[in-house]
């Protein structure tokens, strides 16, 4: 029971860390190439878990048990911030940040044929809930703004990568063995996510343009590589190996409401009574999901 708590503030904790990320990123907009910021985050948060693995013996022995499963685990997430940066190519943020509120169903409805997991009337009316409360947060209550919202090309890019991020909370579940070392899965991922944003950058022939990142912009990309890259990893990884892939993505639909707490807190400016509305609904659709099973 007490597990199940820790596992489940971890997830919180995560949650207001990636929130807190989306305001960062946009600090970055615009210095250099999305997929090179991210290879960029990989990379810096890989070399500064690289001496807790390498010293410790115990570790070391884990990496090549670790290297096929985490190859793939990361190959999942890396999937998915390539198709959502290609996505932004084509359609807006406000669109990719409404159809997100989708991925705690989508990975609902995988958990059915990977875990043996049912979802009930009242669990499917939950996610539903949870999709229109975050949705209200998105559009702050104007449902004009929603009535004009309509796919495109860039909308059907990002919902490939939807799948391929419920397929990441999916196989780190699966794939985790009873013998592992938590903290070698997580560096092992990073430096598979590593690896394939690499080879995105190669294939798309994107430069680094590293040497942009200077004094503050610097300071937040340590925060995007530590806080928002290698602690939510090891923080969700470890709470969906408690409590499951489908808990665990529950939260997404808090995301929302963290940042506009978080803006409202930071940069004075006050929730408003629709987004609130919006915010009470989307928690409450949290809260309802995470007591069922």
């Amino acid at each position: 029971m007490k597990s199940r708590l820790n596992a489940h503030l971890l997830v919180l904790l995560a949650t207001f860390l990636i929130a807190g990320s989306f305001i960062v990123s946009g600090k970055l907009s615009g210095v250099i190439d999305s997929i090179s910021l991210t290879l960029f985050r990989f990379v810096f948060a890989a070399l500064l878990l690289a001496p807790v693995i390498l010293f410790k013996q115990k570790y070391r022995v884990k990496i090549i048990l670790t290297f096929n499963r985490a190859m793939t685990i990361s190959f999942f997430y890396a999937l998915y911030f390539i198709g959502l940066f290609t996505s932004l190519e084509y359609t807006t943020a406000l669109n990719t940040g409404t159809l997100f509120t989708l991925m705690p169903l989508l990975t609902a409805l995988f958990s059915i044929f990977v875990f043996k997991q049912k979802i009930s009337l009242t669990q499917l009316l939950a996610y539903l809930v949870g999709i229109v409360g975050t949705c209200i947060v998105i559009f702050k209550g104007d449902l004009e703004q929603f009535y004009m919202l309509s796919l495109n090309k860039g909308d059907i890019i990002f919902l490939f990568s939807l799948i391929s991020m419920a397929l990441y909370s999916i196989s780190v579940k699966y794939l985790y063995k009873k013998d592992d070392e938590l903290i070698v899965v997580v560096f092992m991922t990073l430096v598979g996510g590593s690896i394939w944003m690499g080879l995105a950058l190669g294939i798309l022939d994107i430069p680094l343009e590293w040497y942009k990142i200077k004094n503050e912009l610097f300071l937040y990309m340590m925060y995007l590589s530590i806080g928002a890259t290698f602690f939510t990893v090891y923080l969700n990884q470890k709470a969906t190996v408690i409590l499951g892939p489908k808990k665990v993505m529950s939260y997404i639909y808090l995301s929302p409401a963290v940042i506009a707490l978080i803006v409202s807190i930071f940069g004075h400016n006050p929730i408003s009574f629709k987004v609130f509305i919006g915010i009470l609904i989307s928690s409450c659709a949290t809260i309802f999901l995470l007591t069922k099973e």
